[in-house]
């Protein structure tokens, strides 16, 4: 787990979509913003690579091993602590609360960062947490539930 988290979260693509999102946020996505992001190795960050490449890990993982893809966090974690996969997903579970903490830790403190930016990595944290939700994985089996998800927000709002 301590070779794989490092690499797992440097390769996933959480920190490129984040900087995407600010690029159209207008003057509040400032030089300080992207630098924040980019070079200070914020914990807000680390912790919503943790929610999307955990949450992530534990949907996909059956479907992952069938066809023969790398090794996944819930893989590493059974190897390294010689526990069952139910017990190596629990564990991963309770990383993705404690990295839901830090968000939320990172919200409630004051920072240089604008708050509306703060808010675009929560919603961005949230949407993976719908995406992945009980351990279903509907972005790679997206012509189900992911769809009902985009018309339901798109195509047929609720009225307010």
């Amino acid at each position: 787990m301590e070779e794989y988290m490092p690499i797992a979260l440097a390769t996933s693509v959480v920190e490129l979509l984040l900087v995407m999102s600010l690029l159209g946020m207008g003057d509040i996505a400032t030089k300080e913003a992207f630098d924040w992001l980019l070079y200070s190795n914020p914990k807000m960050l680390k912790a919503v690579q943790v929610v999307g490449r955990l949450m992530d890990d534990i949907a996909g993982h059956k479907f992952e091993q069938e066809r023969g893809h790398s090794a996944s966090s819930v893989e590493c974690f059974m190897k390294q602590y010689g526990v069952t996969e139910e017990k190596a997903k629990q564990e991963l579970r309770k990383q993705v609360a404690d990295a839901w903490k830090d968000i939320n830790e990172e919200l409630c403190h004051p920072t240089i960062i604008p708050r509306p930016l703060l808010v675009r990595f929560l919603n961005f944290t949230r949407t993976m947490h719908v995406v992945y939700k009980d351990e279903k994985d509907i972005y790679t089996h997206s012509r189900d539930k992911f769809k009902k998800h985009v018309t339901s927000l798109y195509v047929n709002p609720l009225p307010m």
